[in-house]
């Protein structure tokens, strides 16, 4: 039983299917490590238990009747705490939403649980999600796997830590400029940004709405598929057959390898020969214009955020976590005219990054060019705190400012992850690329 927490979560679907597994066993398994762990607090915000043996319960009556509903029928997964339950406080790890309680469940939440998928409760995450680096002094920080004394990477920080401390088969989190991937590849998993746009927002606190997305942080790329098919109640992509042979990749120099340091730089070479033994095909390319879109960034992701969250943030200003405050205020600084014009200008950038790729099934870049900070470190330097919150996020960004689907692999080098950037709207055929790069890295 022991082994279930580390399953991936198809296997523990397959393991249902088959009747080796009862679904309210494998609940009250996870239930029972979570209520036991350590650091149990630091990473669930709420446990659902009523719901998820209520939830398991049904799922083991529909095996029985054979009438399972999708192959991750019964597995449990959690969900970051900016996604509408309803009855149990979706607060977005922040103290300005304390007390709010759903009425309803977010439409993704709803798709998943009508699929099947078993709510184990709600994860921290960084403070209205505006943080790749997962720390959150006002709702708690959740531990790196690998490091205790290292923040996780945000902002779906409990969502990772859930999945890699074996307290979750699967979790679902938000994207915004890096807060799945992140978190994904600083805790050796698999993270999918989907394209803006494609998975419902309905019942999600926002960030910033034309770059919010949803994505699972899982176990295998396999994983990541059907969780995606749960999040929008579909069918997920045949990943069989998948092959590196004869495929064309970029290797992306511009920014993405900018200040790269020792151990994510080796890591993605290492992770480029292997692909290359693998038969794949691998291009370095520059595209000058990501350069300026890096800077627009600034831009448009405080003035959106901002603009959201000014009137609530306002009222309260000192529930806030300083840090954070200060970067949803550096949106005031932009006036409308300025906000347009960045948008127009991304608009080129987005232009020529399409032409440039236009020739390869996918980019490649670190996920990350840095590894996961220290805790105590991000507490007391702010110079430190500024310098690698903004390096945390600074390649995954490119993938939401380009508006693209993307994936992150681990590498084998913990917390070293591999971004497979894909084109807007391509999640099906990344996927089916992931899993042969999967294989190869493995």
């Amino acid at each position: 039983m022991q082994d279930w927490l580390t399953m991936t979560a198809c296997d523990l679907g397959r393991g249902i299917g088959m009747g080796q597994i009862d679904p309210v066993e494998l609940t009250e398994a996870y239930l029972s490590a979570i209520d036991a762990h350590p650091h149990r607090d630091r990473i669930y915000a709420r446990v659902t238990h009523d719901r998820a043996r209520a939830e398991a319960q049904a799922a083991k009556e529909r095996a029985n009747l054979g009438l399972r509903r999708s192959l991750l029928d019964g597995v449990p997964i959690s969900w970051k705490d900016l996604f509408d339950t309803a009855g149990t406080a979706t607060e977005a790890g922040s103290a300005l939403l304390k007390g709010r309680v759903p009425e309803a469940d977010a439409v993704v939440v709803r798709n998943a649980t009508a699929m099947g998928a078993v709510c184990l409760g709600k994860t921290h995450m960084s403070e209205l999600a505006f943080s790749g680096l997962g720390l959150n002094p006002i709702t708690g920080t959740p531990p790196c796997v690998d490091d205790e004394e290292a923040v996780p990477g945000g902002s779906s920080s409990g969502a990772a830590a859930s999945v890699a401390w074996g307290l979750a088969a699967g979790g679902i989190g938000s994207d915004t400029g890096g807060s799945v991937r992140i978190p994904s590849a600083w805790n050796n998993l698999v993270g999918l940004k989907t394209t803006a746009g494609r998975v419902s927002l309905e019942g999600t606190v926002p960030l910033c709405l034309r770059f919010d997305t949803v994505g699972p942080l899982a176990r295998s790329v396999e994983d990541a598929a059907h969780m995606l098919a749960l999040l929008e109640g579909g069918s997920p992509p045949d990943l069989r057959g998948g092959d590196l042979k004869g495929r064309r990749f970029a290797n992306l120099q511009t920014v993405a390898q900018d200040d790269l340091r020792e151990a994510p730089g080796q890591a993605f070479n290492e992770a480029i020969d292997r692909l290359t033994a693998a038969g794949a095909e691998i291009v370095p390319l520059e595209v000058p214009e990501l350069k300026d879109a890096i800077v627009l960034s600034g831009i448009l992701y405080t003035t959106e955020a901002y603009g959201l969250w000014r009137d609530v943030i306002e009222a309260n200003p000192d529930a806030m976590y300083p840090e954070i405050l200060a970067r949803f205020r550096a949106g005031q600084n932009a006036t409308g005219a300025d906000y347009i014009a960045a948008w127009s200008k991304l608009k080129s950038c987005r232009a020529a990054w399409d032409a440039a790729t236009s020739g390869f099934d996918a980019v490649l870049a670190p996920t990350a060019p840095i590894l996961p900070p220290n805790l105590d470190r991000l507490m007391s330097d702010h110079d430190y705190y500024v310098t690698e919150n903004l390096l945390a996020l600074r390649n995954t960004r490119i993938g939401n400012l380009m508006g693209l689907a993307a994936l992150t692999l681990p590498t084998g080098t913990p917390g070293c992850g591999l971004m497979m950037m894909g084109y807007p709207g391509s999640e099906e055929a990344l996927l089916r690329l992931g899993s042969a790069a999967e294989a190869a890295l493995a």
